[in-house]
């Protein structure tokens, strides 16, 4: 089995120039678990950093934007549109994030690092009232970040 990212010269990014542009789309899924008065705060915009939901919103289509940065030779893909979307349930919060483009790869690491991003920024935003008394998340995890559907 030949590898991608490494020949005889070192380390390389996978060479992409021979593929033509196409129509790409993921979507990435995530949840992050949080105490049932942290949920009722967020939905009554009660917490003190201010709107949770749109700071997370931001951050995810932010992070997306960014993904080549961040993911050692993952191509830069120019993005026709990034969208986070949130469901708030009881005890958790699922988010999704789904990257567009017209390009030579796909989009698969852009939705899941915006969806990544969105959801640390949802646990940045509420920590202080997810602490318990010793400064410690017991109850608050980030879970079953994965893509859901890659188009091409």
């Amino acid at each position: 089995m030949a590898l991608t990212h490494v020949n005889d010269k070192g380390v390389v990014m996978v060479d992409i120039s021979g593929k033509g542009p196409s129509q790409r789309r993921a979507l990435a899924e995530g949840t992050i678990i949080l105490s049932p008065d942290t949920i009722a705060l967020i939905t009554s915009d009660g917490i003190r950093k201010g709107n949770v939901l749109a700071t997370a919103q931001i951050a995810g289509i932010m992070a997306a934007k960014r993904t080549s940065s961040l993911i050692p030779l993952c191509h830069q893909v120019p993005l026709d549109e990034v969208s986070v979307t949130f469901a708030v349930h009881a005890d958790r919060i699922s988010a999704s994030c789904e990257a567009r483009t017209t390009h030579r790869t796909g989009v698969e690491m852009e939705a899941l690092v915006g969806v990544s991003a969105a959801l640390l920024a949802i646990w940045d935003m509420v920590k202080a009232n997810e602490k318990d008394a010793k400064g410690q998340y017991p109850a608050t995890a980030i879970e079953d970040i994965r893509v859901v559907r890659k188009e091409k």
